[in-house]
């Protein structure tokens, strides 16, 4: 009985020293929020290569890699919102290692992990941020055979529209 549970505590113990503690203790993918004001926002992420990864609409939660495929390869990714009538913003998540690849494997995973299992898992990153909620700012002037009225601040009109602003008269 001994020579039993002695062999299966090596091989417990084999077994964590050949992995890495973000790979035990992480994913491949992470999940993210993304909101907006206003809602209901056209959505486009696309990753560091400018592939476009998804399209949608707010609000929404997107599952995104976290690494590319590489080794030591983390995924950065660019969220562009849009509404007509607003500024389109742009937001950037990029990857960063995480707490366990740092610390864990100090503590238990060793070499292995940290130079083997955690880089080519991706689990070793973390994205940032994991919620993402963006502001398109007030409604801006339309153009283009729009038959609305607004009125905004001439710094919140985009200098793109500025040139087709016409004085109606003096106060």
């Amino acid at each position: 009985m001994n020579l039993k549970m002695t062999a299966i505590a090596m091989s417990a113990a084999g077994m964590v020293s050949l992995s890495g503690c973000a790979s035990i203790v992480g994913d491949k993918d992470q999940q993210i929020t993304i909101n907006s004001t206003p809602s209901q926002a056209d959505l486009v992420i696309t990753d560091e290569t400018n592939q476009e990864i998804f399209q949608g609409e707010t609000p929404t939660t997107v599952t995104l890699k976290k690494a590319d495929g590489s080794y030591f390869g983390g995924k950065d990714y660019s969220v562009t919102l849009s509404k007509d009538g607003y500024e389109s913003r742009a937001i950037s998540i990029s990857s960063s290692p995480n707490g366990w690849y740092i610390g864990g494997n100090i503590l238990f995973g060793g070499l292995i992990g940290w130079l083997i299992v955690d880089p080519l898992t991706g689990a070793m990153y973390t994205l940032s941020p994991d919620e993402i909620n963006g502001n398109l700012g007030e409604s801006v002037a339309q153009h283009e055979g729009s038959q609305e009225l607004n009125l905004v601040l001439l710094k919140d009109v985009p200098d793109d529209l500025r040139n087709d602003m016409q004085l109606l008269g003096k106060i």
